[in-house]
């Protein structure tokens, strides 16, 4: 990237964001501090009205507006593709508002830009085998966002794994994150007087109060790097045929793949669980070809799912 093209991106994310710190722009351009100090200057130079604090960042003076953003083709095709994952991955409030936002963003394209847009829409496909928001006009995903924008607390209704129950739960929302085909939320729950994960599948009602956080909250990012301490891992190491192994690639990082060893006519997979019971009901699907090595307890409860298969079928054949 040459540098003027360099400080025009500079003065557009200036524009997109409230503060900008001086190493945010280094790590994105690749540049040193001082390259940037020098590029930030030369916009200042050119009547640019940029405010720099020490120890907090730069921002753009209120009122002063950036004249129509011209597209490359490039970043219009890339249009398309956020805009079909955004109607598989998202409530129906958020699609609703992104397509609104979208028709903005098409109206300033120039006409081959369009172009491309249009050319693509019917070309690019999002499948996903279940639903992260599964009421068609749920909207769990806007009232989390806002909640954690305002940081005011939200309520919801929430259904756990294990429970027929539903509990009001009074929550402060850090964060949303999507893994294994799903949402989730974690947030500080009141009623815990501690942080939780909530599956968005499992929200049945949310709101918005005008309560705000009692808390002050780290950011998400490191609520994920620490995610698993303090949970009580197993152990789990399986051994299967390598025909079969093949098929399984995909699947075993949902249950907490972590390694493997490729012997001769056969492969050993470890893995780090929170749920014994979870990882029982997936073996089960590749059993008749698989062993397993360790704990014996996951033996056990692979003995008792079998069990009460057999006595399944036997009051279904009426034997």
């Amino acid at each position: 990237m040459n540098r003027f093209d360099r400080i025009t991106a500079i003065l557009i994310q200036l524009q997109s964001r409230k503060i900008v710190k001086a190493q945010d722009l280094a790590e994105r351009f690749e540049i040193s501090l001082r390259t940037v100090y020098r590029d930030i200057s030369s916009l200042a130079e050119a009547g640019v009205p940029i405010i720099g604090e020490a120890g907090v960042g730069y921002s753009i003076m209120d009122g002063y507006r950036l004249p129509p953003v011209m597209f490359t083709k490039e970043e219009a095709r890339t249009f398309i593709t956020a805009e079909k994952l955004m109607e598989k991955f998202t409530d129906f409030s958020t699609q609703s508002q992104y397509q609104s936002a979208m028709f903005k963003v098409k109206a300033v394209l120039r006409s081959s830009e369009k172009s491309v847009v249009e050319s693509l829409e019917d070309h690019i496909a999002v499948r996903r085998m279940n639903s992260a928001f599964y009421k068609p006009t749920s909207n769990t995903f806007d009232i989390l966002l806002k909640s954690i924008s305002e940081k005011k607390i939200a309520k919801i209704h929430y259904k756990a794994i294990n429970s027929e129950e539903q509990l009001e739960r009074v929550i402060e929302p850090v964060g949303l994150y999507h893994e294994n085909n799903y949402w989730y939320a974690i947030a500080y729950c009141h009623l815990r007087s501690d942080y939780r994960n909530f599956r968005s599948d499992r929200i049945l009602h949310s709101e918005m109060t005008d309560q705000p956080f009692e808390h002050k909250h780290a950011p998400l990012k490191e609520f994920l790097e620490n995610g698993h301490e303090g949970q009580n891992l197993r152990l789990v190491r399986i051994k299967m045929d390598k025909r079969i192994a093949r098929y399984v690639g995909e699947q075993r990082i949902y249950y907490g793949f972590v390694s493997e060893i490729i012997r001769e006519d056969h492969v050993e997979m470890s893995f780090l669980t929170v749920s014994l019971e979870g990882f029982a009901r997936w073996f089960l699907m590749i059993a008749p070809n698989a062993q397993i090595l360790e704990p014996v307890s996951l033996k056990t409860i692979i003995k008792r799912l079998l069990t009460q298969i057999s006595e399944n079928l036997d009051l279904d054949t009426g034997s």
